[in-house]
């Protein structure tokens, strides 16, 4: 018989970043979903895990509709015996049937959770929640030292995979495989590199404190780990209702508020911006019919303007009600890779994309969160990225081409996606790009 896990509520609020610090430089396996710095809403974790195989996690039942009678019961979030971690952008292409890299470097990578300390924002209440001992690890939470002064990286510059003209280029190939009718939105990226060792954890506080945002995270597995700043929930299933919230449309925050106004309702009024988000939209009914019940798949809301430290964001969202007996792995083939993220139709999109881009993406374009053994779960797309490997860490940034794109304002679009990330690794764009996209 399965012993339940304990938990303890501990007696005064402790400061997340402060048990990350602790948990992280103690255990390799470690994860912090992050509701971002000062959040007085929502739910953040810190926790420790062991690796699990990725096919166990994708033979996961969801819960089904929330009008069925359901008797798996439990909070929502990764309590112990939950699972924690990734799915690459490739494999998921792969599984769609599009053409992909064999060598992608980006598995998929899974932690079952051992421990986990829940902060409830909006209550200032923070538990511990074990698969054995959870008051040993309360009492050893008061013993964590001081979080310190977050460490300044070196400064350097950032490889490309494109340099600007290049990509400038590949925008206008986007354009002409849309003129000839075998897409009508491609999502187009490259990467940005820094070679060299990188402390994760230094990074990550300030990533977070660049480019906060409500599903950042993050998330390290044996030697590779995800720092991430995502603006974009992908998936959320909750009780038997599946919903996705797309992102397409951006434009750079201002400092002069009558500015940064006139940004934001540049961004919700734009003709290529509206257009290109309700391809996706379009494209993501199409998806979530697959794994839905028949008349359930709804747009719940269409153009909202989401800000962000950094950006305004043009947002989507879509849901419908799951059918009984679908698990994980059916829903990541009807929906992964992201149509946001690659384009419509997704099939011809991906494979266009394979022969533009030369190269795989990796973990970026993925999704990463928690998935609960009662079927729930929440995945956040891995945009705004930093992954951080032995000898290197790469940041992946792109933008949706349509018909009416430009290629200067798709190329400053890369540069104020990637700025931030490429930040808390103390680099900048390469010239080339500095140069295409002044003052974005």
């Amino acid at each position: 018989m399965t012993t339940p896990p304990s938990n303890v509520p501990l007696a005064a609020w402790r400061d997340p970043e402060q048990v990350f610090c602790g948990w992280a430089h103690r255990y390799e396996n470690a994860f912090w979903l992050d509701a971002g710095p000062g959040a007085t809403t929502g739910k953040s974790w810190v926790g420790i895990g062991e690796p699990v195989a990725s096919d166990a996690v994708e033979r996961v039942v969801l819960r089904g509709s929330a009008a069925e009678d359901d008797s798996r019961s439990g909070e929502r979030g990764p309590r112990p015996g939950a699972w924690v971690g990734w799915f690459d952008y490739d494999a998921g292409a792969r599984r769609a049937g599009a053409p992909s890299f064999p060598d992608s470097g980006g598995d998929a990578r899974w932690m079952q959770v051992r421990a986990v300390v829940e902060f409830d924002h909006a209550a200032s209440i923070a538990t511990v929640f074990a698969a054995g001992d959870a008051g040993e690890l309360a009492a050893g939470l008061l013993d964590l030292p001081r979080r310190g002064e977050i460490p300044q990286p070196t400064p350097v510059v950032a490889s490309a995979r494109h340099d600007a003209t290049t990509y400038a280029a590949l925008i206008e190939e986007c354009r002409e495989q849309i003129r000839q009718g075998n897409t009508y939105q491609l999502c187009l990226t490259t990467r940005f590199e820094v070679q060299g060792a990188v402390d994760a954890l230094a990074a990550y506080r300030r990533l977070r404190r660049g480019v906060s945002a409500h599903h950042g995270g993050f998330v390290r597995i044996a030697d590779r780990a995800l720092l991430s700043a995502s603006p974009e929930q992908f998936l959320e299933a909750d009780h038997g209702r599946i919903r996705t919230h797309p992102i397409k449309g951006t434009r750079p925050r201002s400092v002069d508020a009558e500015v940064d106004a006139e940004l934001a309702e540049d961004l919700r009024a734009d003709v290529k911006e509206r257009a290109e988000n309700v391809m996706i939209v379009d494209l993501m009914r199409n998806d979530l019919s697959r794994i839905c019940q028949t008349g359930t798949v709804t747009v719940e809301r269409l153009f909202d303007v989401e800000s962000y430290p950094a950006v305004h964001q043009l947002v989507s969202t879509v849901a419908g009600d799951l059918r009984p007996n679908i698990q994980v792995g059916d829903l990541l083939g009807a929906t992964f890779p992201a149509g946001s993220m690659t384009g419509a139709p997704k099939l011809s999109a991906m494979s266009i994309l394979h022969r533009l881009e030369g190269a795989p993406r990796g973990l970026f374009a993925g999704c990463f969160g928690w998935i609960s053994p009662q079927g729930d779960l929440d995945l956040a797309m891995v945009i705004r990225s930093i992954v951080i490997e032995q000898d290197h860490a790469y940041v992946g940034a792109g933008g949706g081409i349509t018909w009416l794109s430009q290629a200067s304002s798709e190329v400053a679009e890369v540069v104020v996606k990637a700025r931030g990330p490429l930040a808390a690794l103390g680099a900048s764009v390469p010239p080339s790009w500095a140069t295409a996209a002044p003052g974005a």
